[in-house]
């Protein structure tokens, strides 16, 4: 199999501008360390580790930049952070944090990355973990302190809110 080629980053028109005066694709980020894509990018440490993040992140098939910025949410910044994490548990804290459960596909998500992370599996998907996913949760349910409110409910208060 072979590594996703589609990969979508905010950046600003500055660092567009700076890939392309040092011929980087932004598909080529992944196999440019951190200290690297800081000096090609000239940003702070701490963005070049985002995007490096971003980037990596979105090699998992199935998962976009939306999913990817989660990862950051959590705290993670590598695939290599993620070997040792449990899909059930990352969305548990997932949702303590954001304060509000969420769509049950994305814990099929979390758990793709982890198997991606220890595997390097191209032929899996996030709905390939849907069976796993039920198994578990018929099991082990939720834990008691799992928010109340549901995403979709949250999400529509903030719209709202918006107008």
């Amino acid at each position: 199999m072979t590594k996703k080629t589609n990969i979508q980053l905010k950046l600003s028109d500055e660092e567009r501008k700076k890939l392309r005066r040092n011929k980087v694709k932004i598909k080529d980020l992944v196999d440019f360390a951190v200290d690297e894509i800081e000096t090609i990018l000239a940003v702070p440490l701490s963005r070049a580790k985002e995007v490096k993040a971003l980037a990596e992140f979105q090699l998992v098939p199935s998962i976009g930049i939306k999913f990817a910025e989660d990862l950051i949410f959590l705290g993670y910044y590598s695939l290599e952070e993620l070997k040792s994490q449990d899909g059930a548990k990352l969305v548990e804290a997932y949702e303590l944090k954001k304060g509000y459960w969420i769509d049950s596909c994305v814990e099929d998500q979390f758990r793709l990355v982890v198997h991606f992370a220890n595997h390097a599996d191209y032929t899996k998907n996030w709905w390939d973990f849907t069976q796993e996913r039920k198994a578990y949760r018929a099991k082990n349910g939720y834990p008691a302190n799992r928010p109340q409110a549901a995403w979709h409910e949250v999400v529509g208060i903030k719209r709202k809110s918006k107008g």
